[in-house]
């Protein structure tokens, strides 16, 4: 019996062309039964305000905000860094349901325990 691979997505822009890639690798992922972890940081979390993400949609692809919930439907795990929403000066501020707000060092502690990380 092998043990269950995990793979590390994390997302540090807010830039559109970069929104796609670690939720499509991270659906992809759990398709071949890796599990999958994505974690926003710095400026990315500016597409996580409501509203945003629906914003973006590239090609043929559906909206960021679409790929996000069929990400998260498939039982896929979102982590906020705290510190990254101080940065932006955002002390009270809306996100999208179901992400979980996290210290910096859980960041630390997810990569460390990670297969393997990915960085966009």
């Amino acid at each position: 019996m092998s043990e269950e691979k995990t793979i590390l997505y994390v997302q540090t822009s807010h830039d559109p062309e970069r929104q796609y890639s670690p939720l499509v690798l991270a659906q992809s992922a759990k398709a071949m039964d890796i599990k999958a972890i994505v974690y926003y940081l710095g400026t990315s979390l500016k597409v996580l305000k409501p509203g945003e993400a629906e914003k973006i949609k590239l090609g043929s692809f559906p909206s960021v905000r679409e790929m996000i919930d069929k990400t998260l439907e498939m039982g896929i795990e979102f982590y906020v860094c705290e510190a990254s929403k101080r940065m932006l000066g955002w002390d009270k501020v809306d996100l999208i349901p179901n992400l979980k707000i996290v210290g910096a060092a859980t960041l630390n502690d997810l990569v460390l325990e990670a297969d393997a990380t990915m960085w966009f």
